[in-house]
């Protein structure tokens, strides 16, 4: 089993920190088809999420975010290009103003790639038929 760690630090405090860790969660669950708990403190949350192949936390505090996860035998042989990904993608949304907005933005890129892809696709089976 191969484990990941990712940790950064950050000044957004805990409010935005927390509501970026809760906007998260939410496409976990729905993108990723993760099972999350979400656990509120006082000083940091903590969600745990767990899918096939994959189970960890992600810790939350006022001043950073600390990922740990293990990947199970399938996803194992993948960990490098993994672990480049969320580290990219959070360093990526802790350089802007609003990670949040950032985070929101990125997605709605993806979706409309996706769909863009699938147009294109669509096009070609036509053009096929």
């Amino acid at each position: 089993m191969a484990k990941v760690h990712i940790e950064r630090a950050h000044g957004l405090g805990l409010d935005a920190a927390r509501r970026l860790a809760q906007r998260w969660t939410e496409v976990a669950r729905a993108k990723l088809e993760m099972e999350c708990a979400y656990a509120q403190g006082e000083a940091g949350d903590v969600v745990r999420f767990k899918r096939s192949g994959a189970a960890g936390e992600l810790r939350v505090d006022g001043e950073r975010f600390v990922l740990d996860a293990k990947l199970g035998l399938l996803l194992s042989p993948f960990k490098g290009r993994i672990e480049q990904e969320i580290a990219g993608n959070l360093d990526r949304l802790l350089a802007e103003g609003d990670p949040l907005q950032a985070f929101d933005a990125a997605l709605a890129r993806r979706a409309e790639a996706k769909k863009d892809k699938e147009k294109e696709e669509d096009k070609q089976k036509k053009g096929r038929a």
